[in-house]
């Protein structure tokens, strides 16, 4: 509890952009064991934050894929791969909208530390810090998502970042709903 807590404050705080230009603070309601930190509220510092998420997302669950025997974590990491595909492409067109340019996405320390833990694990364990990585990220993600649509200052990607939102929610339900069983 204590791992996914600090991983979850240390997954947000590194999706967001140092310094206090163009950020403000988390919404209230942010996931408990998280303090209000900065979160993107300029159009270049989401893109960033955003292409950083779905990239941990899509390559984690790519490197899960290689080794899993778990047909619930198979079937998580395939949907994970399409819609994080698909939610990139999104902000990359609306970008592209609102005249904002797009550089390819690099994962931060906190999303490189919780791949190297995946590649580490093997078998059953593999599944588990996979899984449990997920929550943290998408966790982070939602905070990411919910405070540009609410707070951005270009529309074409806010109103992105506002469809985005159901879909990282209904991840993080999906996540909830699987038997605490499965991938341990």
């Amino acid at each position: 509890m204590f791992r996914t807590t600090m991983l979850s404050a240390l997954a947000v705080a590194s999706l967001c952009v140092a310094g206090s230009a163009g950020a403000q603070t988390a919404p209230q309601g942010a996931p408990a064991g998280t303090d209000p930190m900065m979160m993107p509220t300029t159009a270049p510092d989401y893109v960033k934050a955003a292409g950083a998420g779905d990239k941990f997302e899509i390559d984690s669950s790519k490197l899960v894929l290689q080794s899993t025997k778990d047909a619930q974590v198979r079937s998580f990491a395939h949907k994970m791969i399409a819609d994080h595909t698909k939610s990139t492409a999104m902000v990359k067109v609306a970008a592209r909208k609102d005249g904002v340019a797009v550089m390819p996405p690099m994962l931060n320390p906190m999303q490189t530390q919780m791949l190297d833990d995946i590649r580490a694990a093997t078998g059953k364990a593999r599944d588990a810090v996979y899984m449990q990585d997920q929550g943290t990220s998408h966790d982070a993600s939602l905070q990411v998502q919910q405070s540009y649509a609410s707070g951005g200052d270009k529309p074409a990607l806010m109103a992105t970042a506002a469809k985005i939102v159901p879909v990282v929610q209904s991840h993080i339900d999906m996540l909830n709903a699987m038997p605490k069983t499965a991938a341990m």
